[in-house]
């Protein structure tokens, strides 16, 4: 259910803005089992409705307009790859486990001013067969208050637990194993952002191999960059068992006789390819309260005029032009001046 991408691939398509492709790379294990919002159950949309989206602040605007882009001009995919028609924003992947946290992978906010600079967005999802979001209630938008805990080992745990600015009042918090880990077998499903796609829904995985040691277990899950931050659900109890943090590759570059090049996902058996590694729910439940109890404290708090200023300047990304670099600095410096007593 997932892989990785290339050096040389992975540079040709970097996103700039969302960066989808620079986070570790994911793909297809067996059949591709990823759905859309409209095609799951209402149990699992319910599930859907409490995992989150990370946008770069300038990209989602004050009434809740999201800049986006097409995916199969993006990435320059295959003519029949999946959802290529769906448009493309978000750059990791998250889920509400408390009524002001949210649970992601470390990799996606590694620093109080990365939080700042991203917007955690509900209801990003194809809710009607052929309809496409362009824009969510502004309601859904939340900036982040802080890093409650944060870790990254890129051989073990990694994940963030971060505050929001305010509770959300229509989203219910999804509940965590905290009963012990998983074994080999267990069958899995994930929820989130592949891509930066709309919400998908895949389900038909199971647990490779435990590594209690290091703090994770790997799993045939499909998921690309993007599903950073996922919650991995155990399938027979509905409770979250992890968070996606790595995989394979995603992207393979294919030669048709007729026609220009293009990508495909990348696609290998069901017991192929290196797995996805899934940090334990384990390493963060400490920091995930009980239902009624108050959340834990920021260790690493957001200035919230940094927050203001940078939802108003757009980031360049990576591979951005000198000129483009320029003009994201010139922004912030017409910010910070104007803050100025």
């Amino acid at each position: 259910m997932k892989k990785a991408i290339s050096g040389a691939v992975l540079t040709a398509v970097m996103f700039s803005a969302a960066g989808v492709f620079a986070q570790a790379d994911k793909g297809i294990y067996g059949a591709d089992d990823r759905q859309d919002y409209f095609q799951v159950s209402e149990a699992r949309r319910k599930l859907a409705d409490s995992t989150v989206s990370f946008f770069d602040a300038a990209d989602v605007a004050q009434d809740g307009a999201l800049s986006l882009e097409n995916f199969g001009e993006k990435a320059q995919l295959c003519k029949k790859e999946p959802f290529r028609e769906q448009p493309i924003g978000a750059f990791c992947s998250g889920s509400l486990v408390a009524p002001d946290l949210v649970m992601t992978a470390g990799h996606c906010v590694k620093t109080n001013l990365d939080c700042a600079k991203a917007k955690l967005v509900f209801g990003y999802a194809v809710k009607e067969q052929g309809k496409n979001p362009s824009r969510v209630d502004p309601s859904e938008v939340y900036t982040c208050k802080g890093i409650v805990a944060r870790d990254q080992d890129d051989k073990g745990a990694d994940y963030a637990i971060i505050k929001l600015d305010r509770p959300v009042p229509n989203h219910e918090p999804l509940p965590v194993n905290r009963g012990g880990g998983v074994g080999e077998g267990t069958r899995l499903f994930v929820i989130g952002h592949p891509v930066g796609l709309p919400v998908k829904i895949a389900s038909g995985a199971t647990v490779r191999n435990v590594f209690n040691y290091a703090g994770y277990f790997t799993a045939n899950l499909d998921t690309y960059g993007g599903n950073s931050g996922s919650a991995v659900f155990n399938e027979e109890t509905g409770l979250i068992e992890g968070i996606l943090v790595r995989g394979g590759t995603d992207f393979e570059v294919k030669d048709p006789l007729f026609g220009p090049k293009c990508r495909a996902s990348v696609k290998v058996s069901d017991e192929g390819g290196r797995g996805e590694d899934v940090t334990s729910v384990s390493q963060v439940l400490n920091y995930i309260p009980l239902p009624g109890q108050a959340s834990p404290e920021v260790a690493m708090p957001v200035n919230p005029e940094v927050t203001s200023m940078l939802g108003n300047c757009k980031d360049p990304g990576p591979g951005a032009s000198l000129t483009e670099l320029m003009a994201y600095v010139d922004c912030l410096t017409a910010h910070l001046n104007a803050a100025k007593p």
